[in-house]
């Protein structure tokens, strides 16, 4: 039998064996005559967005779960609700569908969400939801801590994390010997070892924007957690205080102005214009692509979808010219929790509707859908960093390393139900300044106001500033 032939037929048989057991679990109470029908929501289509896990649903987790369920007696059918559109599209859906109690029995989320869908009466715990055998899942010990925060909230779990991303800095090899830079062993400790390496590249060649790190609203969210946060956890202060009180002013803050400052106003080292674009994002990885920047800041999704030899912006060599590197701190130890460098983490995860039919059966679907055999298989549609630590991408170098080096790092965005409101402002701050219509400290404070407005006075913290600053 070939070896990849099976390795599918064993992975199938774990699968059904997991089924079967999650199952046997559940209590004799649920037993009926009638048949079962549960949904899955997702923003995935065959074919189309997310396409991968589309069909790792549809030929992995329905027909797996189906067949464990008739072994045991059961009538079970399971069908996918694919969904094309936006991010902010599929929240808006499913907030209007948990709202009227309709809509699927699972549902893919992004855990900054939850609390805005908690307090709104949307989405309730886990347990409340599915009972006991939710917190008794065998997962939860294959799952950090720092994933498991992806959806937690005031002390309760609302979803379970299935797969999570960390950021860095890719470069241009090919652009850096140009240059007379170590192509091979680069590894900035500092923001000042960033610029060094930056202003060499510019003065090889001047018509160049070396550097790109997201700043602007066009960029939306990438904005916030690619660029806003990867600086600012670097000077060790966070978006909130350990009261939780957002922090509206700080040199942290001021420090990160400063460096957008001076990449696109002062030294045009990186392209204003590209951020605020509608189309900028494209046009940063386009830039990248053709070499005409040699640094991004972005997620490890970068390297393994968007710079594929077979991804939309295709380097054909991209593993001989494209290195990638730890974010560093802007000076050694002064990121938070004392690091020398910095990650930040999101992730994907599914919730239940709190109005499914059948809570403890959707349970049962949601724990079978992430236990280890059945991700395994998701790692044959989709390589990819899985959140449980029993799960590894299977071939890929590149994200065993990465996940190896910045998880332990990483940081991720507040579960705040007033996140999205402020990351909006956030963005606009960054654009004020690298448009050149405000300094670093005029753009803080208008944002300071606009957080005020939207928290409440008791919720934010300032603290001073430095007395000397060309800002």
């Amino acid at each position: 039998m070939p070896a990849t032939l099976h390795t599918r037929l064993t992975h199938r048989a774990s699968i059904v064996r997991v089924a079967a057991l999650l199952l046997g679990a559940i209590s004799c109470a649920m037993a009926q005559a009638e048949p079962v029908e549960l949904s899955i929501a997702c923003r995935c289509v065959e074919g189309g967005v997310n396409g991968s896990e589309a069909r790792w649903l549809k030929q992995v987790v329905v027909p797996g779960y189906v067949a464990a369920a008739k072994a045991q007696g059961r009538e079970v059918t399971v069908k996918l609700r694919e969904f094309a559109g936006s991010a902010e599209q599929m929240s808006q859906q499913l907030a209007l569908d948990f709202a009227t109690g309709q809509g699927a029995d699972l549902a893919e989320f992004d855990g900054f969400q939850i609390p805005g869908f908690v307090d709104a009466g949307l989405l309730k715990p886990l347990d409340e939801v599915a009972g006991p055998e939710a917190n008794a899942w065998e997962g939860w010990s294959h799952i950090p801590d720092s994933a498991q925060a992806l959806v937690r909230f005031r002390g309760k779990r609302y979803g379970v994390p299935e797969q999570t991303d960390v950021r860095m800095i890719f470069y241009r090899r090919d652009v850096f010997r140009r240059a007379g830079l170590d192509a091979d062993h680069w590894q900035p400790r500092s923001w000042q070892d960033i610029l060094d390496a930056v202003r060499a590249l510019k003065r090889q060649d001047p018509a160049s924007y070396p550097l790109q790190i997201n700043a602007g609203v066009a960029m939306g969210e990438a904005t916030t957690m690619q660029g806003w946060l990867m600086l600012l956890a670097g000077t060790g202060e966070e978006l909130r205080d350990a009261q939780g009180r957002w922090i509206v002013q700080g040199p942290g803050m001021l420090a990160a102005l400063d460096f957008y400052k001076t990449v696109y106003i002062d030294e045009k080292l990186g392209e204003a214009r590209t951020q605020r674009l509608v189309s900028g994002r494209n046009r940063s990885f386009t830039d990248f692509q053709r070499g005409k920047s040699a640094i991004l800041v972005e997620s490890n999704w970068f390297y393994y979808t968007a710079i594929d030899p077979q991804g939309d912006f295709p380097i054909a060599n991209r593993d001989e010219v494209v290195g990638w590197t730890k974010m560093p701190a802007r000076t050694p130890g002064s990121a938070v929790r004392g690091q020398d460098f910095i990650s930040v983490s999101g992730g994907n995860s599914f919730v239940l509707n709190p109005h499914s039919k059948h809570p403890r059966e959707a349970w049962s679907l949601l724990a079978f859908m992430n236990s280890a055999p059945t991700l395994r298989r998701y790692q044959e549609f989709n390589e990819h960093l899985c959140v449980r630590d029993d799960v590894l991408p299977p071939h890929s170098e590149f994200l065993r390393d990465s996940g190896r080096e910045l998880l332990p790092l990483t940081t991720i965005r507040p579960i705040d139900a007033d996140y999205e409101k402020v990351s909006v402002e956030i963005q606009r701050m960054t654009e004020s300044v690298i448009a050149g219509k405000l300094s670093p400290r005029a753009a803080m404070a208008e944002y300071a106001a606009a957080v005020r407005q939207i928290v409440g006075a008791d919720r934010v913290v300032a603290f001073d500033l430095p007395q000397e600053s060309g800002s």
